[in-house]
């Protein structure tokens, strides 16, 4: 056989591979035996080994795994990945559904999805080719797992259709992969996975692809990130689309025309949750139509347009064997049950948080007590009451300490607080978890740095302040147990990666009381720099939208500490950055553009840039782009097919430009 011939082959078992996939994997309704399918992948791996030139990016032989990594790249979501807004009953709903009416009023309908218990990915597509694959990470930033993710046989490497767009979907290891893995695990006399969820997630972090590959893992794609020229006006006809495209769709999908609908369907999904093939912990509500999605908007962290109703916790009974306390980065004294163990959605637990002192007294809690232990949002334990019939009169009463166990300074109750509190700013429990938070995925997000690697250098007085951290060498790192070279040299590039963090990581790195993420992006905004905001007086903060007196007090006692302004110095010459890299909000008042301060709506298919493009470039230059038209619209432009808001916008009698004017006007 020459190359010529080769390619023919090549192209036709390509085609055929491909059929087989889908139809085993996301159709559920195979045409060939397991037999036929390996004899034709044996043939095309013989082939790409003879002729190497023949082997492509979407060749279905990738999918059994390829060469080990070095280490996960970065990869910056051009989209954020939020994070969604949870109801844990029908009360919650039906607030969230109050919320979406009175902004866009009672023309509203609902998609409901069950919510897997996955691991949340984006998947990337040029020319209908996969090229890009990544975790959801921070929801800005996460890791490049594309080679693990072409493993997964439900995903197409190649569409039907020669698209260009990126879509979110969730991984997960069905129940059946997990169990197989478990048993293997259990031979081999090594620690098993508590549950599908981190079972999935730890096969998709691996460096070596082949490890993914037996894995057996799946996914549903449930949105696309950027719709671009689809042209799709709902949520969904965008999953009708996908499966058109090639993609596995959850079926189990319903279109509800009211709240009492939904609730419905999560009632009825609360039974059967049991008889599916892998695990979900709840249903995702969305506004199906995408013009009233875009009008709802989001927050920092959530979309106002979707909510995940969260199944009601399993809840058992176990016993209280002791109370420890803990002291955590503000000095807040936190009491942890210690448990008999017991399992607890899936996984064994043996601590539970019990809050504050206030909810001991309360509920009445005593060592020795059997108690009533569930996971809050299926995540963390928590103690919820005391099994009073089955006391035998030998229960201790428990006492808060009156010194804190990590420096013995005497513990204080702030006015209008329930914590007891350290207040001793040299306490090392409260230096260590300082040092864990600015390390964290949401603050300075320094890969390998996690808080067990954090207590070892602490605990070796390798670092005493987060300073230390950009301080740090190779031979210190080396000489730790379980550091080795390759290890070393990664971390330290993280490391290093991270001075580049735009400002508002570190100011919530810092740890400023009641500074969070949200509120540092806002002061990094505003201020630009951290000189500029170290030096801001009390009046100029509480100015600031969101930014309320108690805060503002926190952040101006904050940098009038002599020990902070040293830190930041240290900081400053180890050149960690200390300006805000992001766009900046924009004022209308300040821009000289037609767009600035209107209020437009973009509709129909452009061609020369997708909508999201247009409305970033009319957002920049001081435009709201909306996604309704109403009397408060100054401006449609419409494209091809524009439909029935350029009929509405013709009704009110609005200005309305073709694609070729709006180009015209960026351009000035």
């Amino acid at each position: 056989m020459n190359e010529k011939q080769a390619q023919e082959r090549v192209n036709e078992l390509h085609e055929l591979l491909n059929k087989l996939n889908y139809e085993y994997y996301v159709l559920d309704q195979p045409s060939a035996s397991d037999a036929e399918y390996d004899r034709y992948m044996q043939e095309l791996l013989q082939l790409e080994e003879q002729f190497p030139a023949l082997k492509t990016a979407d060749s279905p032989t990738v999918r059994v795994g390829g060469t080990v990594l070095e280490a996960f790249k970065k990869v910056e979501h051009r989209i954020p990945m939020l994070s969604l807004g949870n109801a844990f009953n029908d009360g919650d709903l039906r607030d969230f559904d109050r919320r979406v009416r009175q902004t866009i009023g009672d023309d509203v309908q609902y998609v409901c999805e069950l919510k897997i218990d996955g691991l949340a990915v984006s998947v990337r597509y040029e020319g209908g080719v996969f090229v890009q694959g990544a975790t959801r990470g921070d929801g800005q930033v996460g890791e490049d797992i594309t080679e693990n993710l072409k493993t997964v046989r439900s995903l197409p490497l190649r569409l039907n259709e020669q698209a260009t767009l990126e879509v979110r979907g969730e991984a997960f290891m069905p129940k059946r992969s997990f169990e197989a893995l478990n048993k293997i695990k259990e031979e081999k006399g090594e620690e098993l996975f508590a549950n599908p969820r981190n079972a999935a997630a730890g096969s998709l972090r691996q460096l070596d692809p082949k490890i993914a590959a037996s894995r057996n893992l799946d996914m549903y794609v449930y949105s696309i990130a950027d719709l671009g020229n689809t042209n799709v006006s709902s949520h969904s006809e965008a999953l009708n689309l996908l499966e058109r495209m090639g993609y596995k769709t959850n079926p189990e999908r319903r279109r509800c025309l009211s709240i009492d609908e939904v609730i419905d369907y999560c009632e009825s999904w609360t039974v059967k949750r049991a008889d599916l093939a892998y695990d979900i912990d709840g249903i995702v509500i969305k506004v199906d139509s995408l013009a009233q999605q875009e009008e709802l908007g989001t927050t920092v962290k959530s979309p106002r347009w979707a909510i995940a109703y969260k199944f009601p916790a399993e809840e058992v009974v176990t016993k209280l064997l002791d109370i420890e306390v803990t002291v955590g980065r503000t000095g807040a004294i936190t009491p942890t049950a210690l448990l008999e163990p017991v399992k607890v959605a899936g996984t064994t637990v043996q601590r539970a948080s019990l809050h504050n002192e206030d909810l001991i007294r309360e509920k009445d809690i005593r060592i020795g007590d059997y108690v009533i232990v569930k996971k809050a949002g299926d995540i963390i334990p928590e103690v919820v009451g005391v099994v009073e019939d089955r006391r035998t009169g030998e229960e201790m009463p428990y006492e808060m300490p009156t010194h804190c166990p990590e420096c013995d300074s005497e513990l204080v109750r702030i006015e209008d607080e329930v914590a007891l509190r350290c207040i001793n700013p040299k306490c090392p429990a409260q230096i260590r978890e300082g040092l864990i938070h600015f390390v964290s995925r949401n603050a300075m997000n320094i890969d390998g740095l996690g808080e067990k690697v954090v207590t070892q250098l602490f605990s070796e007085n390798l670092i005493h302040d987060v300073a230390d951290i950009y301080k740090l060498t190779k031979p210190q790192l080396i000489a730790l147990e379980r550091m080795g070279e390759k290890s070393a040299n990664n971390l330290l590039a993280a490391i290093d990666a991270s001075r580049s963090n735009s400002l508002e990581k570190l100011l919530f790195g810092l740890g400023i009381r009641h500074v969070g993420a949200k509120a540092a992006k806002t002061l990094a905004q505003h201020f630009g720099t951290m000189e500029a905001l170290s030096q801001a007086t009390l009046e100029e903060l509480v100015a600031i939208h969101e930014i309320g007196e108690k805060m503002a007090q926190s952040v101006v006692a904050y940098f009038a500490n002599p020990d902070v302004k040293e830190l930041i110095e240290e900081l400053k010459e180890s050149e960690v950055n200390m300006a805000y890299k992001g766009p900046k909000p924009i004022d209308a008042s300040e821009v000289d553009s037609y767009f600035s301060g209107k209020t437009i709506v973009l509709t129909g298919k452009l061609e020369q840039m997708s909508r999201s493009d247009a409305k970033a470039e009319i957002e920049a230059l001081g435009g709201k782009v909306t996604g309704s038209v109403s009397k408060s619209t100054n401006l449609v432009i419409a494209g091809e097919a524009a439909g029935s808001k350029l009929d509405k916008a013709t009704e009110l009698g609005i200005e309305v430009w073709d694609e070729a004017r709006m180009l015209e006007e960026l351009q000035k």
